[in-house]
């Protein structure tokens, strides 16, 4: 990689961001769970707990930008087993455009979102920073688990079922919805738009309660939320901490039908784009059927889309004539569409 050539949008590559991740010193034996490429948490030793944190900000979306900071923080506390319950949030708004009515606006959704899900906030920082165009927000979620409920993305095994609930992507149809409303109007129905605009809560891009289910019904061996991105860059985060390969079928990925067609009015990839909303998890084989029928039961839809299989981190697809490799994001589709507007 040219170290002098700029980054585009969104987030390291991979192969940038593995080697300073091994740099990072993590040496505290209560540490269980390290920086690494798709370990999205960090795991410590509380004692009869582990403490689970995980930090990620909201750079894409403006509108209820509060709200998509406690579900996206509190996804990946799931994915873990954990249960969220603590949040430091950070508000760095913009100047010359931040008025009284804005911060309260946005901490009035931080505070509304942390209640419905038992959520204390327990600190953070908020400032008019030099040179912003528009509020971003960071949060710092910390949730807690039992030693022996813990679940990783390391625990995927050769064998394990890969599902997916409600479909994709969940996420990036809402931002593009809620964000570039007139470039829908000639391909939606006002009605239509507003249910873009609704995929934010319906069918939501929150998964704790999909994750509490399938935790309850079955064995869970891996979670993981699939965010920038999308699922294909879920899929080969998956695959490089679990040190497996994944066998996928695209045409078993459910793409709701109004995403299909928000997707195709920006020459988004589906795949590729930001999902938060949907659950991807690793399940053997023998209790695959028993969580999907404990999601559906629920109304959250959850389809097999592949398995996984030995040998080194790869992720495939099926394809008419066989097998090829999934093309790994090098981006989300949906930066394109924001640099498109600089």
């Amino acid at each position: 990689m040219n170290s002098k050539k700029s980054l585009p949008i969104g987030k390291l590559p991979s192969e940038l961001l593995a080697p300073l991740l091994a740099q990072a010193p993590a040496d505290d034996p209560r540490i269980l769970l390290k920086p690494g490429i798709g370990l999205d948490c960090a795991v410590v030793d509380a004692g009869p707990m582990l403490f689970v944190y995980k930090s990620d900000p909201i750079t894409f979306a403006t509108d209820e930008i509060g709200w998509y900071l406690v579900q996206v923080n509190a996804n990946d506390i799931a994915t873990t087993g954990a249960t969220p319950r603590w949040l430091l949030a950070t508000l760095l708004l913009p100047e010359k455009q931040t008025t009284a009515e804005l911060v309260e606006q946005i901490s009035g959704q931080i505070y509304r979102a942390c209640r419905e899900i038992g959520v204390s906030v327990i600190g953070g920082h908020t400032e008019i920073t030099f040179g912003l165009e528009r509020p971003i927000v960071v949060g710092t979620m910390i949730g807690e688990v039992e030693r022996e409920r813990l679940i990783t993305p390391r625990g995927a095994r050769p064998g394990d079922r890969i599902l997916l609930t409600k479909g994709v992507p969940i996420e990036a149809t809402a931002i593009l919805a809620r964000e570039f409303p007139d470039r829908l109007r000639d391909v939606l129905s006002a009605e239509e738009l507003d249910q873009a605009r609704a995929f934010l809560h319906d069918p939501g891009i929150s998964i704790l309660r999909e994750a509490r289910i399938a935790t309850q019904a079955g064995r869970v061996t891996a979670m993981h939320d699939p965010t920038e991105g999308g699922l294909a860059a879920a899929l080969w985060e998956l695959s490089q901490a679990s040190g497996t390969s994944l066998y996928i079928d695209p045409g078993a990925v459910p793409v709701p039908a109004l995403s299909a067609r928000v997707c195709q009015a920006f020459g988004v990839k589906p795949l590729a784009a930001i999902a938060s909303g949907a659950l991807l998890l690793a399940t053997p084989a023998a209790d695959a059927p028993h969580i999907r029928r404990a999601l559906e039961v629920e109304g959250i839809t959850c389809a097999e889309i592949g398995e996984v299989e030995a040998g080194p981190a790869a992720v495939w697809q099926k394809t008419g004539v066989g097998r090829e490799a999934l093309p790994r994001p090098e981006r989300d589709e949906i930066a394109r569409v924001f640099e498109e507007i600089e």
